[in-house]
């Protein structure tokens, strides 16, 4: 039997809340919706750190993100570790990319075979964040909420451009010669809040949802979601400026979803869909002004929570939703499952096939996430096992959620004494394998050494191999 194709469509910063195949009454999905009624939907799917950079490859390899160095979106992904790019080409298959990765420096493919289009993001400097300078307040609030509107922009090119790659890639005649994995990976619906007019026409600012923050909420806050919002700059902003933000973010989830269906077309038009996986899925979400905050960079779930759809025709059977948690490390050891790949290189993940295609009474059923990065000044770490979820920020007090129970994570169980013992047996799994002190330390000498080469010599230690980093408005 031959190997399946593998289609990986990729968004950056969708938040899964903000679609209507995950129940939102204002953002409409129609091709999400395609996807679940043809495979399988995941409702706890995680990223592995919720920053563009770290998450993305952290999915590469299959790795945390500790044990690859790959931190922030200043400290490259080295070169000799092995991808699931490499992984698949070495089983036979053709790996290609169109579009974001956000790869830092001379090596722009790790493992793929080409790049298609272009990588936006890869192109622009990030600046140096030092832990040791604390949380510097920003000098203004956060103004892409205030740019919000319709329009065109660098990103919504880069992204058409990305789209019209991957349907001439997938259309040429050649695709059936051998077995191919394409990662299609789009901007959208990052900001800037840029929309084009006809997707912004179906939203309404006026007409939009508002954030949910119970009154005294944003005085509630744990200390890393206050060093966020005093960082990146975070006021409560007027409601009819968060409206327009909302209907440009809900606008490009829009435009995000046309592009899949134009994809999934390009599959059977070209009759390849009945032998091709299906994997949609996004980097991490975006806050949309919940908590009063926006961005990522924390484990709230609009933060750290990320759609997941697989498509396996005859494989899979359609319309299924599974609760089970999972997250992006065990998407990559499912890939590696797929195209064979049993070579023993370490993968932190599982593969998700027997979920996939049935049910695994034995699933781990927990995601681990950690975000070493900028807008704080310390190592965290998130656990969700089951329908729990800690919050581990070193040196501040834990944060323990029943997202079951509490969705908008509203009521902090930390003190509950009815969950203690289940608070301190996942704090001890956590830090099992995690260790705060040493993370700190390395992560600190890192960004001294990246910034006293920068001031010294400039940003061109970005380009050399091995020391090279990606760019963009993080």
């Amino acid at each position: 039997m031959p190997k399946p194709n593998i289609l990986i469509i990729m968004s950056d910063e969708h938040a899964p809340m903000y679609s209507s195949v995950y129940g939102h009454p204002i953002a409409q999905t129609p091709n999400m919706e395609r996807l679940a009624a043809a495979g399988v939907t995941f409702d706890a799917a995680y990223c592995n750190s919720p920053l563009c950079a770290p998450s993305r490859m952290s999915f590469m390899t299959g790795r945390y993100v500790n044990k690859i160095g790959a931190w922030d979106n200043v400290t490259p992904l080295p070169s000799g570790q092995v991808t699931w790019a490499h992984r698949l080409r070495a089983a036979g298959y053709d790996v290609v990319l169109s579009g974001k990765q956000h790869f830092g420096g001379p090596d722009q493919l790790h493992g793929f075979r080409a790049q298609l289009a272009r990588d936006l993001h890869a192109e622009w400097n990030h600046t140096i964040h030092l832990w040791d300078d604390g949380i510097v307040p920003a000098e203004q609030p956060w103004q892409e909420v205030y740019r919000a509107g319709p329009g065109r922009s660098e990103e919504l090119d880069v992204d058409d451009l990305a789209q019209a790659r991957a349907l001439a890639y997938l259309r040429d005649p050649a695709r059936k010669e051998r077995p191919w994995a394409l990662n299609v990976s789009f901007i959208a619906p990052h900001f800037p809040y840029i929309a084009p007019q006809r997707f912004w026409d179906m939203y309404p600012p006026e007409q939009m949802d508002l954030p949910k923050i119970p009154d005294g909420r944003l005085d509630e806050l744990p200390p890393m979601a206050q060093r966020l919002r005093k960082m990146f700059g975070f006021p409560q902003f007027p409601d009819e400026v968060v409206q327009r933000a909302r209907a440009a973010y809900y606008a490009l989830i829009s435009y995000f979803d046309e592009k899949i269906g134009e994809l999934l077309d390009a599959l059977q038009e070209s009759g390849q869909y009945d032998n091709t996986v299906i994997v949609h899925l996004s980097d991490h979400g975006d806050m949309n002004g919940e908590h009063g905050m926006w961005r990522k960079s924390n484990f709230y779930e609009a933060s750290a929570r990320v759609p997941l759809q697989v498509v396996w025709p005859g494989r899979v059977t359609g319309g299924r939703r599974l609760s089970e948690v999972v997250s992006l490390v065990d998407v990559t050891a499912t890939l590696c499952a797929i195209a064979g790949d049993n070579r023993g290189l370490p993968l932190d993940g599982h593969s998700l096939l027997p979920l996939l295609t049935g049910s695994d009474p034995d699933w781990k059923d927990e995601a681990f996430c950690e975000y070493l990065a900028h807008g704080n000044d310390r190592p965290n770490a998130m656990l969700r096992r089951g329908r729990y979820k800690l919050n581990y920020s070193w040196g501040d007090p834990v944060s323990f959620y029943d997202i079951v129970a509490d969705p908008d994570e509203f009521d902090d169980l930390a003190g509950a004494p009815a969950h203690q013992e289940v608070i301190a047996a996942m704090q001890a799994d956590l830090l099992a394998d995690w260790d705060p002190a040493a993370l700190d330390r390395q992560v600190r000498e890192t960004q001294r050494q990246q910034r006293f080469i920068e001031e010294n010599f400039g940003t061109g230690w970005r380009d050399a191999p091995g020391l090279a980093s990606s760019a963009g408005p993080s």
